[in-house]
């Protein structure tokens, strides 16, 4: 199964909000016909309305894909609307976090190949990462098109055992949140500098934007990086003593961020 099948028999996609959203002007704007998606969602916002796909109404008999992309405390009332297309030929892809491949054999049936997907908000603009992994009924050429889906609003990575999601949930579907957070703290660690408010911002949001680029596009890793901007006896070394301090520095603080975080998912997938 390729994009030119999902192009003739058709994708559904359950639930449009932000990632949906994002996902959806990915696939368009790389070529599938807007007439091959239906789009379920009780509140189609207008950007949804312009795009010419169809919303609602009857879906077709055999769809390619159906995308789950509703926030996980709707799943219940949502699923139905796809249940007809359990046990059959349709892939199903659940970006849904904190919910688990078997509550979706249990409603959709054990025998209907379902890839789960964690993307994480940096999708909006196409610079996401998704980590996936199917059930016992995904075949290769179905991962290789969720890839290929997924591509759209960024990187992709396959995982081992669906046991891993946890622990991807908590640090690149949440770690956003913590970037975010570390850029709040550093703009006000600028104030307390002296600097205006804008002006702090506006640093702190640009070295860390910046930074994270230049981590990805260049060959050295992470920890050459940060040794190449640490002068001996420096400013930086001077910052650096403190946040990696093995106590109460970087490394703790986010070891017990991202533990609360995998184990809020695993009570999450039990609820």
């Amino acid at each position: 199964m390729d994009m030119n099948e999902v192009a003739v028999r058709g994708l559904v996609l359950l639930g449009c909000g932000k990632m949906g959203s994002a996902m959806l002007a990915g696939w368009l704007r790389n070529g599938l016909p807007s007439a091959s998606v239906w789009v379920i969602d009780p509140k189609p916002s207008s950007w949804l309305q312009e795009q010419g796909v169809n919303i609602g109404g009857t879906l077709p008999d055999n769809p390619a894909i159906a995308i789950i992309a509703v926030k996980p405390q709707m799943m219940t009332a949502a699923l139905p609307d796809v249940e007809m297309l359990g046990n059959g030929e349709t892939l199903v892809i659940s970006i849904a976090a904190g919910t688990p491949i078997k509550t979706f054999e249990k409603m959709l049936g054990a025998q209907t190949p379902i890839i789960r997907a964690m993307p994480n908000t940096p999708a909006a603009i196409g610079r996401g990462i998704t980590a996936l992994i199917g059930n016992s009924q995904t075949r290769p050429d179905h991962m290789d098109l969720a890839e290929a889906l997924l591509w759209s609003v960024g990187q992709t990575v396959r995982l081992d055992s669906e046991g891993q999601m946890d622990a991807v949930t908590a640090l690149s579907g949440s770690g956003p949140a913590y970037v975010f957070h570390l850029i709040e703290a550093m703009a006000a660690a600028g104030v307390d500098q002296g600097l205006s408010p804008a002006l702090a911002m506006q640093l702190a949001t640009a070295t860390v934007g910046g930074a994270g680029e230049l981590a990805e596009d260049v060959d050295e890793t992470p920890e050459q990086l940060r040794m190449n901007v640490t002068s001996p006896s420096g400013t930086t070394e001077a910052a650096l003593k403190i946040l990696m301090d093995e106590e109460t520095g970087f490394p703790p603080l986010l070891k017990r961020a991202v533990a609360a975080a995998a184990a809020r998912a695993r009570e999450l997938a039990d609820e």
